[in-house]
């Protein structure tokens, strides 16, 4: 204790290095138990995968009739959505060439009455895309691909009657590719995202694989109409959420007929209404005549629609 007291500095110093020490023994055997403990974890998880990676596996009755069950169920839930999906596309009945071409000229009469009763413009000697088989009667086995795609383009041809668009500038059909097997071009078809590869690519990118039946067909359609611009959204609005033909707007292009905003000057200049009003200041209320600037000009709409046909 004497000691302590004549070294004062010494000793406190010693103390204090006695307990770091403590400390830090503490703090270690600590560490050392959570290292233990995770290390021990660790060993059993990994003598547990290598376990189960040396299993030869066998069959359970019980979890296969329960897997048999899950895949009955999603069999009839999938068979469900392919019969309410083939509901909101165009029906396509078996036709004989000739009756395909009867429909053909009954349609384009019905058309041309319903555009005459609407005060719609449509291209001279409109035949609904189908100017081919006007003339010539289609083959036994595309007929009925035939009927489906009369049927879709009645259905929007409908929507731009009905809507009562001034004109149908141009109509164009793609051909398809069963119309001429022999030199008949694929359908177009929107490139996939960059980056990204489509299952079918990535099918044929594989030596010897074959490729995926396509499940979906597209019949495109180029359409071209002038109508003012509250008529033209409504026929956009109406053709997307169409409920008996999916439709895709592929591209889409609006021409406005006035390239030019209005003079200036001619804006800025007061109307004969408005110099009768200062003029008349007493007649408060009076009916002037209201110019506008935008919104009663014509648009021209260009439109890339596909229909969309079901094989499955």
């Amino acid at each position: 204790m004497k000691w302590f007291q004549q070294n004062r500095e010494l000793g406190t110093l010693l103390v204090g290095c006695g307990i770091g020490v403590l400390l830090a023994a503490a703090l270690l055997f600590w560490r050392w138990s959570a290292w233990s403990g995770a290390r021990q974890a660790f060993d059993r998880a990994a003598a547990e995968q290598s376990r189960l990676a040396h299993l030869d596996p066998f069959p359970n009755d019980a979890n296969d009739r329960k897997l048999q069950g899950y895949l009955k169920s999603y069999t009839a839930a999938l068979d469900k959505f392919k019969e309410q999906l083939k509901t909101e596309v165009a029906a396509a009945p078996p036709l004989a060439p000739n009756e395909f071409q009867s429909r053909l000229r009954q349609a384009t009469v019905a058309t041309l009455d319903r555009a005459r009763v609407n005060n719609v413009k449509l291209p001279d000697r409109f035949q609904l895309g189908f100017d081919e088989f006007a003339r010539v009667m289609p083959g036994t086995a595309v007929a009925p691909l035939l009927g489906q795609e009369l049927s879709q383009i009645q259905m929007l041809i409908s929507i731009l009657l009905d809507a009562k668009v001034d004109a149908v500038t141009a109509f164009r059909r793609y051909p398809l590719p069963e119309e001429h097997p022999a030199s008949a071009k694929p359908t177009p078809t929107p490139p996939p995202a960059p980056g990204r590869k489509a299952p079918a690519a990535r099918a044929l990118a594989k030596p010897g694989a074959t490729p995926a039946p396509a499940l979906i067909e597209r019949n495109v359609v180029d359409v071209s109409f002038k109508a003012a611009p509250g008529t033209a959204r409504r026929v956009m609005n109406e053709i997307v959420s169409s409920t008996g033909q999916f439709f895709i707007i592929r591209t889409l292009y609006v021409h406005n007929e006035k390239d030019k905003g209005p003079p200036r000057q001619r804006a800025a200049s007061p109307t004969p209404a408005r110099q009768s009003a200062q003029a008349i200041p007493a007649q408060e209320g009076a009916p002037g005549a209201l110019t506008f600037i935008v919104g009663t000009e014509q648009i021209e709409v260009s439109a890339t629609i596909e229909m969309l046909r079901f094989t499955f």
